[in-house]
């Protein structure tokens, strides 16, 4: 049994990086989020209210819940990136996690109280791109060498 089979840190591998790239990413959507200029109509920002109009990059509808969410998505990818099989782990069930949000944004009715999120049809199609790709990686990335599925 080796290091990474039992989850202690093991070599640098590509899933590890994916995790930290991953996580990266979503610290910094979400720090952008609070920041006015990249979010326009930042006076509008809402802590979780489908009428929150601020927009990440004048694009995707965010607010404070959406926002942390991102930040916690990150903290968790750069946690996981510890070890081989976390990282692992946080890329499929994240990405998993994005896909069922990316679902419930075309299920719910975007002008109702059910998108709290808050969620448009921007985020859907982000959402579904990035638990795709998320899912893709920890699937695809192979296993470092001695390790057991």
């Amino acid at each position: 049994m080796t290091s990474a089979s039992r989850g202690t840190p093991a070599s640098d591998t590509p899933v590890r990086r994916a995790s930290l790239l991953v996580g990266a990413v979503f610290l910094l959507i979400g720090a952008l989020g609070f920041v006015p200029g990249a979010t326009t109509g930042y006076d509008t920002l809402a802590f979780a209210d489908h009428a929150s109009d601020a927009r990440l990059l004048g694009l995707f509808q965010v607010s404070v819940l959406h926002n942390l969410v991102h930040l916690l998505f990150g903290v968790a990818g750069l946690v996981s990136a510890r070890t081989a099989a976390n990282a692992r782990g946080y890329l499929v069930v994240g990405g998993l996690i994005y896909l069922v949000l990316s679902v419930y944004g075309v299920i719910i009715d975007l002008d109702s109280a059910a998108n709290f999120v808050p969620v448009n049809t921007a985020d859907n199609w982000l959402h579904f791109g990035l638990g795709t790709v998320m899912v893709a990686l920890g699937l695809a990335l192979p296993r470092p060498a001695g390790t057991t599925t």
